[in-house]
């Protein structure tokens, strides 16, 4: 116990006795308990919000650090924010060329020929 062997403490209590007499002597250990006591529950809080501050700085750490990944995707879809579609389709038009693809939103469908007798070429029986 605090580095303190049995002859120290029989010491310390010889010398309590003596100077404390009797009668003080209980009150005295009671006191010297409740000091103990209130010292160690002091450093546990100490202690405590140490360890809750240290996982506050942690947590701090990690949210800066999701902030900047997103402050990165961020700036990177800034020259997206404009994005005209009509403009991007103009300009590969005139690029390639193609004819103009039509306005109307609804899908064009290729009339596919029907299959009948007469487009089925024959064969020669002999």
């Amino acid at each position: 116990m605090f580095g303190i062997g049995f002859t120290e403490l029989m010491l310390i209590a010889i010398v309590a006795i003596l100077f404390l007499g009797p009668d003080k002597l209980p009150q005295a250990l009671v006191d010297v308990a409740k000091f103990f006591r209130s010292v160690k529950k002091t450093i546990s809080e100490a202690k405590e919000s140490f360890d809750e501050e240290i996982r506050v700085a942690d947590l701090k750490k990690e949210a800066l650090a999701y902030k900047e990944k997103l402050e990165q995707t961020t700036n990177e879809l800034q020259g997206f924010r404009n994005f005209d579609i009509d403009e991007l389709l103009e300009s590969e038009q005139k690029a390639t060329k193609k004819p103009p693809l039509p306005t109307d939103d609804t899908p064009q469908i290729e009339e596919k020929p029907t299959i009948n007798e007469d487009t089925i070429p024959k064969k020669e029986v002999k």
